[in-house]
């Protein structure tokens, strides 16, 4: 997949988690490349466009260590419970070396999952947890425009 097309896929996603649970789930979605241990982002949504990077390794927190298991392959991912604030909940990686990172800068994850509608709202995101694992996120020369902009 392109950046353009995985992005359509998270928006379409984003609004089906929202509409199943009630409200909305994470309200910051980060597309990101941590090549030669570089964090950029390639595509943000969310509260905090001006201060993500700035604020990227102590929000990372717990998920730190998972980030960066070369066990995870395309669509797998991982959520942290006790994710508070801006502590990052979830990341899903996209591709080699691409990430997308979730959260919701209000609840922590532990809250969100108690309630019963959370199941429900699960479902968009394992979809779009397996479309990763069978066309990963690939940047080649079309579509490398995008680690221009910043």
């Amino acid at each position: 997949m392109t950046l353009e097309e995985i992005i359509v896929r998270i928006k379409a996603c984003s609004e089906q988690m929202n509409e199943r649970y009630g409200h909305t789930v994470f309200d910051e979605w980060a597309v990101l490349s941590l090549a030669e241990n570089k964090a950029r982002v390639l595509s943000y949504f969310g509260p905090r466009n001006d201060v993500f990077l700035q604020n990227f390794a102590r929000d990372l927190g717990a998920l730190r260590k998972e980030l960066h298991d070369s066990r995870y392959g395309a669509g797998d991912f991982e959520f942290e419970r006790h994710g508070v604030g801006t502590g990052f909940e979830a990341f899903m990686v996209l591709g080699t070396g691409f990430y997308l990172i979730c959260n919701n800068t209000h609840e922590s994850m532990d809250s969100i999952a108690k309630d019963p509608r959370w199941l429900a709202a699960q479902v968009p995101f394992a979809e779009l947890s397996e479309k990763i694992r069978m066309s990963p996120l690939v940047v080649t020369g079309d579509n490398t425009s995008f680690f221009k902009k910043n």
